[in-house]
Order: C-alpha cells, then structure tokens, then sequence
C-alpha cells in the first residue's frame, strides 16, 4: 500500500509522520503545488491532505487511489460527489480540534475586549513608565460578564465556546439550522440585532457561503465584536471590511480566510494593522495535542477501512 502526504508542512514540523511508514509505504511532500497534484495522486493508493484541493481534473488520473483522508473536519476541498462516482471513500477528523479551535476562539474576543496589546505595548515602549502615574486604563474596556454572546452554528466547537461563554457569566445564544434542546435558540437576524460578541462556527457549504454580508453586519450593534472561527467565505469579506473601516461594528477577528495564505489584494490588508482587528494565520485548529490526535484518528481511519469497516466516511 502507498500513502502520499501531499502537504504535510500544514500540519507543523515539529507532527512525527513515521507512524505512517507502519502501514505502508510514506512518500511525504511537505507542499504540493496545483500542478503537481495529478503526477502524486497517480499511483498512490491512499492520500492525506489538509488543505490541497482534490477536484476531478487531478483526480480522474488516479487509477489506484482507493482513499482520502482529510486531516480536518471540514472537507469542502474535495469533490466527494466526484469521488463517489469513482468509488473512493474520503474520510475526515470530527472533534480533534474542538478545545483548541474553543480556546483561540476565546483567546480572540478576550483580546478585542480587553485591548491586552495596547496593554502591554505601553509597558514594553517606556509609556507606562514616563507616565509617572500607577495605572493606565485607556484604552477602556468593560467586563463581558453580563454580555450576550451570540453562537452561529453550533457543533462541536459552538458548543465548547457556549460553554466557556456561559462561565464567563455571559447569555448565550444560538443560530443553527436545527434548533437543539438546552439553547436558546434565534434566528440569525435576532442574533445580529441582540449580541454584544459574536463567534462563527458553522461549517462552508451552499447555505453558508456568505451567510454574515453587508445586510446582516448593518444589523449589528455598533460596539459588537465579530469573531470568525468557521471558513473565510461564509462572511462577505469585502462586506466585512466596509463594516470595520466605517465603524458599523466594533472589532473584528479572524483565522480563516476565502484564499490562504492571505493574498497581498485580500480586503482585510486594509485592516489588518487597526487596533480593533485581531487577525491570525488558520492556526486555531492546530494547538500540539490536537494535531497529534488528528494523525491518530486519521492512522485508525486507515486501518478501519482496510479492514473493511466504515469509520469518519463522509461520501
């Protein structure tokens, strides 16, 4: 059995991949360009990948390929339909990434509503100390305790964050497409109108792409801090940044993006430098316990299917 990596620099260099040598052989690529991708695919009987898009055009030449293993949770990156017509099963990983993606999350709206990096820039550029007074408290911040924290979307990540939301001593509330039991549940435009924070979770699919435009930022409240946790397109990117340079909303955060990396004519390097805008590079995901429990959920994804079981199938 051959196993191709096609982009294992996605999933950090410091993930040990040996394990995969175990059950095969491993032909490891660190990055695999667009044009590269059919000639890997080709002999291949099985290929992981995080981020690389596996379409019919570089698909249809691979006449061993038997498997997919998307080492994340999301798969809109791959053409199941395609490959069902082929007779290639295509796996993913539920629930690896949910204390991390939860904690960066977290992590984000802290930031925008504590101004932690204002904080601690007046300290480290002699502010603070020329200032010869014990304190500074610009800029203001308030408590989120009291704050209602709107969820869009509400899996496995969604419910973490209501958790962590609802220690914080915040209301939540919840926008999902089936309302579920212990939420309280809104429609997407109550959501807009009513929370003070707001964190996106929903997966990219024809229903979401574009779900938080112009329409639904204008909805908002003006100090309202607008975090996406979910894909770059299911927010109007352009929209988004309209909002933040008029100031239709508050702050803004953001880890995942249309196009990665985030290309030079991308609209959020209008913003990127405003105090008011937290932006990262997709690494929500990727904290060291949650990659190594990907690689093993993706190894036993492997062997269930060689055995003839059915495991983490999405197609």
């Amino acid at each position: 059995m051959k196993i191709v990596v096609l982009d294992a620099a996605t999933l950090g260099e410091d993930l040990d991949l040996s394990e995969l040598a175990l059950l095969g052989e491993a032909v490891i690529y660190k990055k695999t360009e667009p044009e590269e991708v059919a000639e890997r695919l080709a002999d291949c009987d099985v290929v992981i990948l995080n981020k690389v898009k596996l379409w019919e055009d570089n698909l249809k030449a691979a006449g061993n390929l038997k498997l997919i293993c998307v080492a994340a949770t999301g798969f809109d990156n791959i053409d199941t339909a395609y490959c069902r017509s082929r007779g290639i099963t295509v796996c993913n990983v539920a629930g690896y990434s949910t204390d991390s993606v939860a904690q960066v999350t977290v992590a984000t709206v802290l930031e925008l509503t504590t101004h932690i990096r204002e904080y601690n820039k007046s300290v480290t550029d002699g502010e603070y100390t020329r200032s010869g007074v014990q304190n500074r408290l610009v800029p203001v911040y308030h408590e989120i305790a009291g704050k209602t924290w709107g969820v869009v979307g509400c899996g496995n990540i969604g419910r973490k964050v209501c958790e962590i939301a609802s220690a914080f001593g915040c209301n939540v509330i919840v926008n999902k497409r089936t309302p579920i039991e212990n939420y309280q549940c809104v429609s997407l435009e109550a959501l807009c109108k009513t929370a003070d924070i707001i964190t996106v979770h929903t997966p990219l699919n024809d229903s979401t792409r574009g779900l938080i435009g112009k329409e639904e930022l204008e909805l908002m409240k003006a100090d309202v801090v607008l975090v996406n946790e979910a894909r770059g397109a299911v927010l109007d990117e352009k929209a988004v940044c309209e909002a933040v340079k008029k100031g239709v909303i508050g702050a803004f955060g953001c880890d995942v993006y249309s196009v990665e990396p985030l290309p030079e004519n991308h609209p959020y390097q209008e913003i990127k430098h405003l105090p008011n805008v937290c932006l990262t590079p997709h690494m929500a995901w990727g904290a060291y316990e949650a990659r190594r429990r990907c690689l093993s959920e993706i190894i036993k994804n492997i062997k269930a299917f060689f055995e003839g079981n059915s495991r983490n199938v999405v197609n």
